[in-house]
């Protein structure tokens, strides 16, 4: 199909045996490329231009076929410089099979059974059917940067499910913000399936970088960029330290990968990922040296680029020089390309060496979320494991930190993808009377990440074992952690993921007193309906001084139960688990998680987990 002009005929097969479902057919001005001239016709139409095809003499270009055989055989360095010199047309439909080859050669598990993916997403969601409801994205995603390069809501709620899926599969991944927008790319291309698969190979490549997928990875990465255009760009970063203090210099480059995924057109993005799926981050490193050369050159010609227009925002002027990049996709590649002395070695050794400083340092331990216990420090990160586990949740008990240092020792690597009977659990087979399968998940998405893994149980529910606070004593008190969910009779629905057990009511302190308040920083509130939305403690940003009632986290004796404390209580119930009432409270920030203030309970469950 490459090299010849298709018909309508063949336009509209190709786009519907892949994921033109998933692509907006109104992005005409978003990829700005010539309208689509049928061979056969005079008509114009008006598809989505990345399934468009330009008419006119292509040059002889290499096959799929013929890239497949130099894999198969292990030509590794033939098929990098077949890549980097085959500019396929953006709508070329080899990237369909080109794109999950390349990126399945980095699996560890070379043959992913058949329907894995699918079982996953029955796993996580119930239901393979695609949910009209929006799906909470996990946390390593960055919210702010979601691009969507122009899918429809159905390829937005489509990738928003496979990084959803890859969160479950896979998580060591606590920091990733450009897995979303690759993930959006490979939806032009290819099946729901097959992008997952093709994201699941980048992830598990032992051999190359790919995604970073940590926050210490992530700073690693941008210092290295920056570290390598000091030495490769010198002329460029020279001039934009004259015209803007060092620190602002540092912020522009903890950005340096948004030139590339929010700043190119399409066109150039998709063949940027022709070799990047091959070769790895080594080629967003070339490509980000040559914008800012390219940069540096506009500043010195064109007005719009003057320092007086620039120096109060370089990193932004950056992302909008690149929306307009004087230079076609072949030239960019070919500059990029042209850099001597930028071997993956060379680049290891700047990453190592900036690793290990930042580790030295202890650089991260300053932004490390400190969690306070209210009456102990027990079962959670010291400020020198916080330095040990950086990356890591917040949640992370000593002893999986253990566990982590002692394979670390080891010289063991940590998990690959989780087996689909190894954490994953189905939360569908939860029958709960509080809340949906939907809700459900929204709701786990919020939960600590290790506690995902765990089997989750149904210890106590006012439908089955009565409304009494004696009975939810005796199912409840030594299980730990517990998630309270509560249905009111106006079918509001909200609760609290409760930390510590709630035998520790019982707990004395040196003098033989009774602690009024007991729990830790991981306990929040959650309210499902009619707002969505999650209370977190007020101490996890690491603010000091926030004084005692800051850490009211659980209270309960014979005659009621409390969450939360501080100028009011953000869930009360009486012994007979029957009325209750919610107020804002300064521990979790939180308002009154019913509109009314007072509630009647109609259903209230207690889940544990099993083996946490």
């Amino acid at each position: 199909m490459v090299g010849k002009v298709l018909g309508i005929r063949d336009l509209e097969q190709f786009s519907s045996r892949r994921s033109s479902v998933y692509v907006d057919p109104e992005c005409d001005k978003f990829f700005e490329l010539p309208l689509f001239i049928a061979a056969s016709s005079n008509d114009v139409t008006t598809k989505c231009q990345c399934f468009q095809f330009s008419p006119g003499k292509e040059p002889a270009l290499r096959s799929f076929t013929e890239i497949q055989q130099l894999l198969q055989q292990g030509k590794k360095r033939d098929v990098k410089n077949i890549l980097r010199e085959n500019s396929w047309p953006i709508n070329s439909p080899i990237r369909s099979q080109l794109w999950p080859l390349l990126c399945g050669q980095h699996l560890t598990k070379q043959h992913m059974l058949d329907g894995f993916y699918w079982e996953m997403v029955h796993q996580v969601f119930g239901t393979t059917e695609l949910s009209e409801k929006p799906i909470m994205l996990p946390a390593f995603v960055d919210a702010i940067h979601c691009l969507p390069y122009h899918l429809t809501s159905t390829g937005r709620a489509v990738a928003d499910r496979i990084v959803n899926v890859l969160g479950y599969d896979c998580p060591d991944i606590t920091y990733s913000p450009v897995l979303y927008p690759i993930t959006s790319i490979l939806l032009h291309f290819m099946s729901e399936e097959e992008a997952y698969i093709c994201l699941a190979g980048l992830v598990a490549s032992k051999e190359k970088v790919f995604i970073n997928q940590t926050k210490l990875q992530h700073e690693v990465t941008w210092k290295t960029v920056m570290q390598i255009a000091k030495k490769h760009t010198k002329s460029a970063v020279s001039y934009f330290q004259r015209i803007c203090p060092g620190q602002k210099l540092e912020r522009v480059f903890m950005d340096w990968c948004w030139w590339i995924l929010a700043g190119l057109p399409f066109q150039h993005l998709v063949r940027i990922m022709d070799c990047f799926f091959h070769e790895g981050i080594k080629v967003l490193y070339r490509v980000a040296l040559v914008i800012l050369n390219l940069f540096h050159k506009e500043c010195q010609s064109n007005n719009e680029w003057s320092p007086d227009n620039i120096k109060n925002d370089i990193g932004n002027a950056l992302i909008k020089f690149c929306k307009k990049i004087p230079v076609s996709p072949a030239k960019l590649l070919h500059a990029a390309f042209s850099i001597r002395g930028l071997s993956t070695q060379y680049i290891s050794r700047i990453s190592i060496k900036t690793e290990m400083l930042l580790k030295s340092r202890s650089v991260l331990n300053s932004s490390s979320k400190q969690l306070i216990k209210s009456r102990s420090s027990d079962n959670l990160p010291t400020s020198q494991s916080q330095v040990n586990i950086q990356m890591m949740s917040h949640t992370l008990t000593i002893r999986e930190k253990l566990h982590s240092e002692s394979c670390r020792n080891l010289g063991e690597k940590s998990p690959g993808h989780r087996a689909i009977a190894m954490g994953v659990y189905p939360i569908h087979n939860l029958k709960s009377k509080v809340c949906a399968n939907e809700d459900l998940f929204t709701l786990w998405s919020w939960l600590p990440v290790r506690i995902t893994m765990y089997q989750p149980k149904l210890l106590y529910t006012t439908e089955e074992h009565g409304c009494s606070l004696t009975t939810f004593y005796v199912r409840v008190e030594q299980h730990e952690p517990t998630l309270l969910m509560i249905k009111t009779c106006n079918n509001e629905v909200f609760g609290a993921y409760c930390s510590s057990r709630w035998f520790e009511r019982n707990v004395k302190d040196d003098k033989g007193q009774r602690q009024a308040y007991f729990g830790t920083g991981e306990t929040f509130l959650f309210s499902l309906y009619p707002e969505r939305a999650k209370y977190p403690w007020v101490g996890i940003e690491g603010d000091k001084d926030l004084g005692h009632s800051s850490e009211l986290f659980m209270a309960a004796d014979s005659k009621m139960i409390t969450i939360g404390g501080g100028e009011g209580q953000a869930i009360w119930m009486d012994e007979n688990i029957r009325f209750g009432k919610t107020d804002g409270c300064k521990t979790f920030n939180n308002p009154p998680l019913c509109p009314s203030g007072d509630f009647e309970i109609r259903v209230l469950e207690v889940y544990g987990f099993v083996g946490s």
